[in-house]
């Protein structure tokens, strides 16, 4: 499995130099990125204009399958701009076989679609959400403890149909077991029974990160409450799409689908 660190330069004082651009991260699928440069400067990543902090500081990330390289193109206010084109590297995934599930969550009946579109909808929107707050600078940690039971990225076949890709990371543990806010953000969404992830919560880290914590048996927290890192905010369960008790936890910056495992040390024993 891989594993990467990301050690990302905004936790440094910052010296930079007129018109220069600096990039902290993991340049693979699914990784993140942070740079930091003049905070007059307009930042484009792939002819997106990219929210700058006061700091200077800004973030990206390459979904499962984002192509070999990548643009970014950052403005400087005097008129001249640097051009960075940045390698990508690929992935291999697993495909993992899960049987066992509710034949009406693996192909829902025509009477659950209205439901999904609403709820997807409203996933989406969050996803959306551009905030200038830098709560993502508190760094990040497993948000529960147990046994990794699937890995970003993997293809998974639904008792015997092939579906999208996993684009989360499961730790499996019994029901009951707490789940804490990995890092510091504005909660978001706070749903008990979700159609496919059951109970869930969407933490909103700021610059359009937003994590995703599914399956909860429990909720203890609302929308509209800051969470600070390590803050208990519900416990594992297996309701929705789950053939178990696991948290299923995932990392968005807006659209793209990022891996989080990237960004943390080995589990704690």
């Amino acid at each position: 499995m891989i594993r990467v660190l990301a050690v990302f330069l905004c936790l440094l004082p910052s010296f930079l130099a007129a018109g220069e651009v600096t990039l902290s991260g993991t340049f693979m699928q699914g990784g993140l990125v942070m740079g930091e440069t003049e905070a007059t400067a307009n930042v484009f990543f792939e002819g997106r204009k990219v929210q700058t902090s006061p700091a200077g500081r800004f973030v990206f990330g390459f979904g499962r399958d984002f192509k070999n390289v990548a643009t970014l193109i950052v403005r400087f206010r005097d008129g001249s701009k640097t051009v960075r084109k940045l390698q990508v590297d690929p992935r291999r995934y697993k495909t993992e076989r899960i049987d066992g599930l509710s034949p009406s969550k693996v192909t829902p009946s025509e009477k659950f679609l209205k439901r999904i579109r609403k709820e997807n909808g409203e996933i989406a929107r969050i996803r959306s959400i551009d905030t200038s707050e830098e709560w993502f600078l508190s760094g990040w940690k497993w948000p529960a403890t147990g046994r990794v039971s699937g890995v970003y990225g993997s293809q998974r076949v639904l008792n015997g149909i092939p579906k999208r890709p996993h684009f989360g990371l499961d730790v499996a543990a019994p029901v009951g077991t707490p789940v804490y806010a990995s890092t510091d953000g504005l909660v978001r969404l706070s749903e008990q029974d979700l159609y496919y992830t059951g109970g869930t919560i969407m933490i909103d880290h700021g610059h359009g990160l937003v994590s995703v914590y599914s399956h909860l048996s429990r909720l203890d927290v609302t929308m509209g409450e800051f969470v600070a890192q390590g803050t208990k905010i519900g416990e594992i369960g297996a309701t929705g799409r789950a053939s178990g008790p696991h948290l299923d936890w995932r990392l968005n910056w807006f659209k793209e689908r990022l891996d989080p495992e990237l960004l943390l040390s080995p589990m704690p024993q």
